[in-house]
């Protein structure tokens, strides 16, 4: 008798302890009650998604300001080196052509300084000047007016793209309106930019191509958006039309800001124009006035004195007049 309750005890304490093994006892319960919760709860489940959307927004806020660094990095070395700035202007030659007008206007201008009478020193320092200072002068001057038209339709281009993306049209045939139909140099920047796209190169690829001949703020921020909504993607209208905004009100500043530096501007220019015409007029009038610092070595020193610290004054007035939006 006390057998067979013995057995049957150790049965039931084995079978109890199996159960709870299996089934977890009352904290899978209360979990299973929790999560039954959960699932009925919207706020428990908006709880539940908010740290994974946390952390989806603070990687592409990273993504954003890795790429904008990357840009300043790229901005800086495209203001550097020759080769770009070459394209810049919208000039096919290479680097080697550009040092060989340079070397043909130094010799020119040396040659006709001493057939002129002056000395050679003075002959190669004007020559030096001509050759580094005048063609790199001109090569910033067509670049800068490239870049100020390009910028100038750059919001409009953006729009186009928009427009065809809510009207069904793919995004490369918005860049094939682009390249037929807007001006230079924004017409033909897009459309190298199509013809890169077809020949097998991904859109951020081609971009990034682009940003090589044309390195502003504007394409660097199109580039940008367009490869963060290819990684996660997103509405590209959307975020297209709102970049469009931010082009135009920056359009709007640069035009207040000159507006309000003009007069500044208008100073900078009479106040460092004023030495040399002074001089100028001077020397045609009465050239014997003004032969004594050309022939004396003490004018020569006065001279050079002068030009240095008019360098200095110009320098300090171009940085007071410049601002960088």
């Amino acid at each position: 008798m006390l057998t067979t309750i013995l057995i049957g005890f150790l049965g039931f304490v084995t079978i109890a302890g199996l159960g709870f093994v299996f089934v977890g006892g009352g904290g899978s319960a209360d979990n299973a009650v929790k999560r039954a919760r959960a699932f009925s709860d919207p706020a428990a489940k908006r709880k539940a998604s908010k740290p994974s959307r946390e952390s989806t927004a603070e990687s592409r806020r990273k993504e954003i300001v890795n790429k904008l660094k990357d840009a300043e990095r790229q901005e800086r070395k495209a203001r550097v080196t020759l080769r770009n700035r070459l394209q810049q202007a919208g000039l096919s030659g290479s680097t080697t052509k550009f040092w060989l007008i340079s070397g043909a206007l130094a010799a020119v201008t040396v040659v006709g300084l001493l057939v002129m009478g002056q000395k050679p020193l003075v002959a190669i320092g004007v020559g030096f000047a001509a050759a580094v200072g005048l063609p790199r002068w001109v090569i910033g001057f067509m670049a800068g007016r490239r870049t100020k038209k390009f910028t100038l339709e750059f919001a409009n281009a953006v729009d186009v793209i928009v427009r065809g993306i809510k009207s069904g049209l793919p995004v490369h045939d918005c860049l094939k309106i682009i390249g037929r139909e807007s001006p230079a140099p924004l017409g033909p920047l897009f459309q190298t930019l199509v013809e890169n796209v077809g020949m097998g190169m991904t859109l951020e690829q081609g971009l990034e191509k682009m940003y090589e001949s044309m390195p502003t703020p504007e394409l660097r921020f199109f580039t940008i958006v367009v490869a963060i909504q290819q990684k996660t993607g997103g509405n590209l209208a959307e975020a297209l039309n709102n970049l469009t905004v931010v082009l135009r009100a920056r359009k709007m500043m640069r035009e207040k800001i000159k507006a309000l530096s003009s007069e500044a501007t208008a100073s900078a220019g009479i106040i460092g124009s004023l030495p040399p015409g002074v001089m100028l007029i001077v020397s045609v009038t009465t050239p014997s006035y003004m032969q004594v610092m050309f022939t004396d070595p003490r004018g020569h020193l006065m001279l050079l004195g002068g030009v240095l610290w008019m360098s200095c004054g110009i320098f300090v007035m171009k940085k007071m007049i410049s601002f960088k939006i």
